[in-house]
């Protein structure tokens, strides 16, 4: 499982790694374009019922940890459906409960 600590807080999100890891290169990627935007998830079996949604912007710290070592392979195609959300009016939203599956040729 991984943690995505966002500002200040010293409470993490939790985000299964292969969720992350496509995550971390989108966020990396509109922010290297100096584009802000939200992210919004449902809130995962075992927490309090709801959803949350965080304004994604450059000068807000944010550190991505992993709980493996290996990086994840990523999907093109999750890449590009989580590029397209973050690009539309509603922001990025994620699936906390999704494990994608590499369907095409594997990038790092």
């Amino acid at each position: 499982m991984g943690l995505l600590f966002y500002g200040s807080s010293e409470s993490p999100i939790r985000i299964p790694d292969r969720v992350l890891a496509h995550v971390k290169v989108v966020i990396a990627t509109k922010l290297r374009r100096g584009e802000s935007f939200t992210m919004t998830w449902r809130h995962p079996a075992g927490e309090q019922a709801g959803r949350s949604t965080i304004w994604i912007q450059p000068s807000i710290p944010m550190r991505f940890v992993f709980g493996t070592a290996e990086p994840e392979i990523l999907d093109p195609a999750l890449l590009q459906t989580y590029a397209n959300s973050a690009n539309s009016s509603s922001g990025l939203t994620v699936d906390l409960e999704e494990h994608p599956a590499v369907e095409h040729t594997p990038t790092r």
